[in-house]
């Protein structure tokens, strides 16, 4: 099983942008899902996440900005991020809790770049 992120890329402070993880390989199910996010000399922390209900929870920073989606017939988790800020500048990682050979992996993704700058 993998987990492939895209979307990152250059944004002025202000713009948005919408992060995509696709997961693909042998999946029976996949249970919560999460982005994750690692700015420079930082720790990497959970940015937002998403229950197989719908249930969702954010950061304090990215509450109001970002939203999480997931697309379970695509296998694919998403990230909208509004009213982007330098600091939300980072390496952004999908993680999943996934279902595979009747064995629960939790899995990352490789990381997208997100810069925030002018």
């Amino acid at each position: 099983v993998q987990l492939q992120a895209f979307g990152g890329g250059l944004v002025q402070p202000g713009g948005f942008l919408t992060l995509s993880c696709l997961l693909s390989g042998d999946i029976s199910n996949i249970n919560v899902m999460s982005w994750y996010r690692q700015a420079p000399g930082k720790q990497r922390e959970q940015v937002a996440v998403i229950t197989t209900g719908g249930i969702t929870n954010y950061a304090e920073s990215a509450k109001g900005r970002f939203t999480i989606s997931r697309d379970d017939a695509m296998n694919t988790v998403y990230l909208q991020m509004n009213s982007l800020e330098p600091d939300d500048t980072a390496v952004y990682y999908c993680n999943a809790d996934v279902l595979s050979d009747y064995k629960w992996y939790n899995l990352w993704g490789q990381g997208t770049l997100v810069t925030v700058s002018s």
